[in-house]
C-alpha cells in the first residue's frame, strides 16, 4: 500500500489509518469531532497526498487539454485557476478536477478520492505527435489542505505568503523546503481553505512549518472522518462517490462550474448541450436530512411511496447538525425543497427530507 512522505509525522499523531485508493490515510486522530471542531472554529491540517495529481508540459499542453476536457482553459493566465470535468461520450463524469495554469505548465489536481483514475482517462486521448507530455505527480508531488477560519493567518505566518485576498482556485508560487509549490485558494470545508501543492521532498517541511506556526491558532492534524463531515455540511461534492459515470454534469448542479456550453467540441459536449437546450436534466443532486436513522451506505436506493426514485451518493452525521446528512440524486419531479422521501436501509425505510445546500454556511 503506497504511504506518504508524512507517514511517520501521522503515526507519531496517533493518527488511525484507512485504505483510499490504494493509500494508507489517516482517518482520524482520536478524535474526529475534535478535528471537525477545530476546522469550524480555529484551522486543522490535512494531508491529501493521495489524490490525483497530474503536470502536463510542452506547446501543445494547453490546446490538447482544451480539446479533450469540458471547462473552457484558454482565457487562464499564470496564477489563475478553474475547474473542469472529463467525460464519456455519453457526457458522463469520469473525473472531476481543478486545473492550474502556470507559465511552464498545467497542474490538474482530482477534486475527490478517485487515485490516478483522471492519469488513465487522459492519456488515452494523448495521441502520437501531440507536442504535449503528461507527468502523473500521484507519488513525486506532496498535497496540503490548511483549513478554518485562522487558516490565512497560518499560511502567512509560516510562509510569508497572504491568501487572504486569493479567489477560489487562484493560487501564488512560492518556494517552500527548497521547492517550488503553489499556494491555491481551495473549496473543501466551507471554511476558509488552502492548499499546498508541491513536490514530495518539501511536504516534511511544509507540515512542520504550518503546525508550528499555527499552535498560537489551536491547530489539530485532521483526518478523513471529519473532512468528510465537513464538505457535506459544505454542499461540496466529490469526484468518486458523488461524480461519477452514472451522473451528467448538469445533474450535479455544476453549470458554469465544470463545463462549458460555447468552447467547442469536447467529448460528451454534444449531450450536454443537448440537455441545455431541452431543459431535459432527468435528476438533481440535493441535500437530505434524515430523520431517526443510521448513516446510509453509499448507493442506498430513496423511495417516495413505493416508487423507487433515486439513491444515495454519500452520507454522515454531521457534528454540526447534531442529525445524519447526505446527497442524494432523486429525479427532478422529486428535488424541490421540502420534499419527502425515504431511504431504504437494511430492508427498512426512513424518512428523508430534501433540504437545500449547502447544509452550513459561516456567518
Amino acid at each position: 500500500m503506497k504511504q506518504s512522505r508524512l507517514h511517520g509525522q501521522h503515526t507519531a499523531l496517533g493518527a488511525v489509518f484507512e485504505e483510499v485508493t490504494g493509500w494508507d490515510v489517516p482517518a482520524h486522530y482520536g478524535d474526529p469531532a475534535a478535528e471537525h471542531r477545530a476546522v469550524r472554529h480555529a484551522v486543522g491540517l490535512s494531508d491529501l497526498s493521495h489524490r490525483g495529481k497530474l503536470r502536463v508540459t510542452g506547446d501543445d499542453r494547453v490546446k490538447w487539454l482544451q480539446s479533450v476536457i469540458s471547462n473552457d482553459i484558454l482565457p487562464l493566465q499564470p496564477g489563475h485557476g478553474r475547474y473542469s470535468s472529463f467525460l464519456t461520450h455519453k457526457g458522463k463524469m469520469l473525473s472531476y478536477f481543478r486545473v492550474y495554469m502556470q507559465p511552464d505548465a498545467v497542474m490538474l489536481e482530482d477534486v475527490g478520492e478517485i487515485g490516478e483514475a483522471t492519469y488513465a482517462a487522459l492519456r488515452k486521448f494523448l495521441l502520437y505527435g501531440t507536442k504535449a507530455k503528461m507527468e502523473n505527480c500521484a507519488e513525486s508531488w506532496g498535497l496540503l489542505l490548511v483549513s478554518g477560519p485562522k487558516a490565512p493567518p497560518v499560511v502567512k505566518a509560516a510562509f510569508g505568503t497572504d491568501v487572504a485576498d486569493l479567489k477560489p482556485v487562484d493560487f501564488i508560487s512560492a518556494t517552500i523546503g527548497g521547492q517550488s509549490a503553489l499556494v491555491i485558494r481551495a473549496e473543501e470545508t466551507g471554511e476558509s481553505d488552502c492548499e499546498l501543492l508541491l513536490p514530495a521532498d518539501g511536504l516534511a517541511a511544509a507540515w512542520e512549518r504550518l503546525m508550528e506556526a499555527g499552535k498560537a491558532f489551536g491547530i489539530r492534524a485532521v483526518g478523513s472522518q471529519a473532512r468528510e463531515a465537513l464538505r457535506i455540511e459544505a454542499g461540496i461534492p466529490q469526484a468518486g462517490s458523488d461524480l461519477n459515470e452514472e451522473i451528467v454534469p448538469p445533474e450535479a448542479n455544476l453549470e458554469g462550474k465544470a463545463f462549458s456550453l460555447s468552447k467547442g467540441c469536447y467529448p460528451g459536449q454534444e449531450v450536454v448541450a443537448r440537455m441545455d437546450t431541452y431543459g431535459n436534466v432527468r435528476r438533481h443532486l440535493v441535500g437530505l436530512l434524515l430523520k431517526d436513522s443510521t448513516v446510509p451506505p453509499k448507493g442506498s436506493k430513496l423511495f417516495s411511496g413505493d416508487r423507487e426514485v433515486g439513491w444515495i451518493s454519500s452520507a454522515i452525521h454531521s457534528p454540526q447538525l447534531n442529525k445524519v446528512i447526505a446527497f442524494g440524486f432523486p429525479l427532478r419531479d422529486f428535488s424541490t425543497t421540502n420534499t419527502k422521501l425515504s431511504v431504504e436501509i437494511d430492508g427498512a425505510r426512513y424518512e428523508a427530507t430534501v433540504h437545500p445546500l449547502p447544509f452550513y454556511i459561516r456567518n
